[in-house]
Formats: C-alpha cells, sequence, structure tokens
C-alpha cells in the first residue's frame, strides 16, 4: 500500500496537533522519510519533468505548516542561516546534500555584528530527513540535480529570518531563504 501526500498532510497534522514540540517535529520527520519512498509522488513533485526552484505545494491551515519542493539544475552553498521561529524538516530526494550547524559564539548584544562557530556537519543521502529545531543555524550544500522537500513550521516568507555572513562577521535580518 502506497502512502500518498494526502495522507502525509494529514499525518502531520494529527501529529503536530497532538505533540506540538521537538518530539513532534521528529515525528514529522520519520514521516517524511515514508514520504520520500513514495515513487510517484517522488516523479510526480521532483522528477525530470519538474520546474526549477522553490514551490510551496501545501499550507496547513489548522496547524500553519508548509510543504515546499526545491529542485535546481545547478548546485548551490548557501550561508549559515536559521528560520527565525519556525522549525524545518529537510528530506532528500534526489542527490545528496550536505548539513552544516552552527554556533553563535558572540553575545549578540551587536545588533548587525555575530561570530559563528561551526558545531558539525553530516549529508542527508536520498531517502534521508533532518531536523532543524527553531533558531538553529544551519548551512546547506548540495551538487546539481538536487531536489529536497522541505517542512516548515510556518510560511518563512512572513516571519523574520536571520542569515550570516562569516567573513564580514554581521548578520541580517530578512525573509525567504
Amino acid at each position: 500500500m502506497s502512502y500518498t501526500f494526502e495522507q502525509f498532510c494529514s499525518d502531520c497534522r494529527d501529529v503536530l496537533t497532538s505533540h506540538p514540540g521537538p518530539n513532534g517535529r521528529e515525528k514529522v520527520r520519520c514521516k517524511l522519510e515514508n514520504l520520500l519512498k513514495e515513487p510517484d509522488f517522488l516523479k510526480a513533485e521532483c522528477g525530470s519533468n519538474a520546474k526549477p526552484g522553490i514551490r510551496t505545494i501545501y499550507r496547513d491551515k489548522e496547524t500553519g505548516f508548509n510543504v515546499l519542493i526545491h529542485v535546481y539544475d545547478s548546485g548551490k552553498k548557501g550561508p549559515p542561516h536559521d528560520h527565525g521561529k519556525s522549525w524545518a524538516v529537510y528530506g532528500q530526494a534526489e542527490k545528496w546534500t550536505d548539513m552544516t550547524l552552527w554556533n553563535r559564539t558572540d553575545n549578540g548584544l551587536k545588533e548587525d555584528f555575530s561570530e559563528l562557530k561551526k558545531e558539525r556537519s553530516f549529508r542527508l543521502d536520498e531517502g534521508m530527513a533532518g531536523t532543524f529545531e527553531i533558531g538553529e543555524i544551519h548551512s546547506i550544500q548540495f551538487p546539481d540535480g538536487a531536489r529536497f522537500v522541505r517542512v516548515t513550521g510556518t510560511d518563512l516568507d512572513k516571519i523574520p529570518t536571520k542569515r550570516y555572513n562569516q567573513e564580514q562577521k554581521t548578520v541580517n535580518i530578512g525573509s525567504r531563504l
């Protein structure tokens, strides 16, 4: 029996309603790994005919979570960033993504200043998912042709997020990562 996208969304809504904290997000991560095993979903949303870019395919009216598809023709190395007051679960559909977690070593009192230290790195291979908690600073790097599914706790276009520049030791507040 296949696991449909509709069932995934329903399961996530149920989980996030009954377990709104980190435990629920871990359950969403597991559900996303189940969805990433479904060839029909992968072909429809992340297959060779998928348009490059980022698109939102679901917004839950009850809990606010979003499901986005990321399709890239060219690889990318993104700067360290956070998702503000939202969490995120990344699920690798094709290729891989290297994830790096960062710790902020300054006290955060200077408005535009930041210093970061690399905490650890790991790779998400096809079928794997990883959770990033609220405010957790991370960066991503992936090759040409990478595709992933990202579940967020809210619409990131509507909340402030932070982007860090390690060379200039700056932090910028904005949205849409």
